[in-house]
C-alpha cells in the first residue's frame, strides 16, 4: 500500500499539531476520484479511578495510514484491483473539525463531486461554523 502523500512527500506520521486532513484518492486505473476528511485522533472515554466520579479521556491515534474513505462503491474498486492502484494525497492540514469540514466541503462544492460521474462521492455533509476558521 502506498503512503499518503503531502506536498510532493509521503506523509507516515501524525503530527500532535493537527486533528485532521482533506485528502484526495484517485484510482489510477480509471482516473476517478474522491473527496474526503479523516481524523489523525480519536478520544477514548475510561471509566473514573476508583473515588472518583468524572470519566478519564485519552487521545488515541486513528487507522488513517491504511484509510481509503467511506466510499461503499470506492471501497468495491480498493478490495477488487488492490490498494497500489489508487494513490492517496492530502490536500489540507486541519488543526480542528470545523477546518475539516469547511475545507472538504469547499473542495466538494468547488469540483461538482455530485454532478461528475468521474468521482465516487455520493454525498456531500456539511456543517460549519466561523469558530476556530480564523
Amino acid at each position: 500500500m502506498k503512503p499518503w502523500q503531502y506536498m510532493g512527500r509521503d506523509y507516515v506520521e501524525a503530527n500532535e499539531a493537527y486533528q485532521g486532513f482533506v485528502y484526495e484518492i484517485t484510482n489510477t486505473t480509471t482516473g476517478r476520484l474522491y473527496i474526503g476528511q479523516k481524523n489523525f485522533w480519536r478520544t477514548i472515554k475510561l471509566p473514573p479511578l476508583k473515588g472518583k466520579t468524572n470519566r478519564r479521556h485519552r487521545r488515541t491515534e486513528t487507522d488513517w495510514q491504511q484509510y481509503f474513505g467511506s466510499s461503499t462503491e470506492l471501497l468495491k474498486d480498493v478490495e477488487t484491483l488492490g490498494p497500489d492502484h489508487f494513490s492517496r494525497r492530502i490536500l489540507y492540514m486541519c488543526a480542528n473539525k470545523n477546518q475539516m469540514n469547511y475545507f472538504e466541503a469547499k473542495e466538494q462544492f468547488a469540483r461538482d463531486v455530485l454532478l461528475n460521474s468521474n468521482y465516487y462521492n455520493g454525498i456531500i455533509n456539511c456543517r460549519v461554523s466561523s469558530k476556530g476558521l480564523k
